[in-house]
């Protein structure tokens, strides 16, 4: 038995061998029997119960060990500083005691409400255009201004975990220059997060339209995602599976997220995209037949990418 699966059985308890794998009593459904199947040397898990699975056995001992634990883990792997680990985290907590509120505009219509003015009428047909349905304006609480310096402008709130709003985006809908407009904030923040499940396989997407469509999501709202990012942050201190899905064009983009993830251990995935311009474009179906398809990027897939890239 290796010194991984020492760690894996100090964690989980006993275990019985199956060809190449271990089964063990699985800590998420705690079934009575031993479902929970361990292939140490693919790094991957798999629960014949509750079908609970993943591609990075660091997540069951960061979630249920130690962390005495997760320093032998990572001292065997020889791949992340534990201190440099421990103190994102202790930037997390400092982080949240400096919490972003904002206001919606002024002028800020709810195409929510039932009873809506002629001027909605625009901006509903806008949205229906890019396949936004009446379900979804109501889970994002879209709305729109008609006036003021947001005039002729979606408006797309992100709330907190604690309902406030923290940032919005501004996207017009006839026509007008430029198609965004940024509100006087800090862009620092896991867009939406209050629908966030991080629980949940989340998938990383170029802007909000995309992550509608892809629906447990998060839109970037700058030119890559930097380690002390509140998204990056919440993302390792989750364990939560990444699954990217930006658009063609950024691949420079996704290579640097890419690089930032894998230096954490987050399990992560790429999603096809071509075709069309960006996940906005596809129906909910296509968007999910393609993230079933999603192919697992490891540390050895970045490195070879990166080396063809520079030849």
């Amino acid at each position: 038995m290796t010194s991984k699966y020492k760690i894996i059985s100090d964690i989980l308890g006993d275990s019985y061998q199956v060809s190449g794998e271990r089964l063990f009593h699985c800590p998420y459904c705690k079934h009575h029997k031993r479902k929970l199947s361990i292939n140490i040397d693919k790094n991957v898990y798999k629960c014949w119960i509750c079908d609970t699975n993943g591609r990075n056995l660091r997540r069951i001992v960061r979630r249920f060990g130690t962390f005495k634990h997760l320093q032998e883990w990572d001292t065997i792997s020889g791949r992340i500083d534990i201190n440099d680990f421990d103190n994102l985290f202790r930037e997390e907590e400092k982080s949240t005691e400096i919490e972003q509120i904002i206001k919606l505009p002024e002028d800020f219509i709810s195409l929510a409400n039932n009873d809506l003015p002629k001027s909605s009428r625009w901006p509903l047909r806008y949205l229906k255009h890019r396949g936004v349905t009446k379900k979804d304006v109501l889970k994002w609480k879209i709305g729109y201004c008609d006036s003021g310096p947001y005039a002729g402008r979606i408006i797309i709130p992100s709330f907190n975990m604690d309902g406030h709003v923290n940032y919005y985006i501004a996207r017009t809908y006839d026509n007008s220059w430029p198609r965004y407009k940024n509100p006087p904030a800090s862009r620092n923040v896991a867009f939406n997060e209050l629908y966030i499940d991080w629980n949940k396989d989340l998938v990383i997407v170029e802007g909000v339209f995309d992550a509608i469509i892809a629906g447990n999501s998060v839109p970037i709202l700058g030119s890559t995602l930097r380690p002390s990012s509140q998204l990056v942050r919440k993302i390792i201190y989750n364990d939560t599976p990444v699954y990217l899905a930006l658009d063609q064009d950024a691949q420079q983009k996704e290579n640097k997220i890419i690089k930032t993830l894998l230096q954490y251990d987050i399990e992560l995935y790429k999603i096809d995209v071509s075709g069309y311009e960006d996940v906005g474009e596809m129906s909910k179906e296509e968007f999910s037949k393609r993230k079933e398809n999603a192919y697992f990027i490891s540390q050895e897939d970045y490195l070879l990418t990166a080396a063809i890239n520079t030849i």
